[in-house]
């Protein structure tokens, strides 16, 4: 399965969302699946890459040709592309499955492409906001408030995933890692 994972090109303040990233991978990787993502070694990206690889999975990488100097030199495959638009398109064609981590205005952007595609009924894949202590809350609120007037479905939120954690991202996705994710707290496999 290809997992399109959206994160930040930059690590964040907080290391725990490094920690976040290369769990993510690990458990892609240690699971045979293969992770689809923006290509580059910095930021988040290159570690949850480098995770992937670790633990025996495989890694695809879409990347513009302007980025192509911070570019992961380890990949099992690598697709250049002209523009973002064109990476974004090629990340979604390839994805089975699609989780945003922690990241910024490009993160946003792309995970929200994939949501409108959800709503409209062009995929009809999982996709998951991996929301470590609270990140995508504000977003989750936002959401429901286009539900309240009207600008959204209550069906269509309903398809959005938000985790807590890696593991349950991956249990969302269709991934599941056995026994260690037993007992894990299922609050918020729905949305409120």
């Amino acid at each position: 399965m290809n997992i399109t994972v959206y994160l930040g090109s930059m690590r964040g303040n907080d290391p725990r969302y490094l920690r976040y990233a290369e769990e993510l991978g690990s458990g892609i990787g240690r699971t045979g699946n293969t992770m689809v993502y923006g290509g580059a070694g910095d930021g988040l990206m290159g570690p949850a890459a480098d995770a992937v690889l670790a633990a025996g999975g495989s890694v695809i990488g879409v990347i513009p040709e302007f980025f192509l100097s911070r570019r992961h030199k380890k990949l099992d495959t690598v697709y250049v592309v002209k523009t973002m638009s064109e990476r974004k398109q090629k990340m979604i064609e390839l994805g089975d499955a699609f989780i945003a981590l922690p990241g910024g205005p490009g993160t946003m952007e792309e995970i929200s492409e994939v949501i409108s595609a959800v709503r409209i009924g062009h995929l009809n894949k999982p996709c998951i906001l991996f929301s470590p202590d609270g990140y995508y809350d504000d977003l989750k609120h936002m959401y429901c408030k286009m539900v309240e007037e009207g600008f959204l479905r209550e069906e269509d939120l309903s398809r959005i995933c938000f985790a807590e954690t890696p593991a349950q991202a991956l249990r969302f996705a269709g991934i599941e890692q056995g026994n260690e994710n037993e007992g894990e707290d299922r609050e918020n496999e729905t949305n409120d």
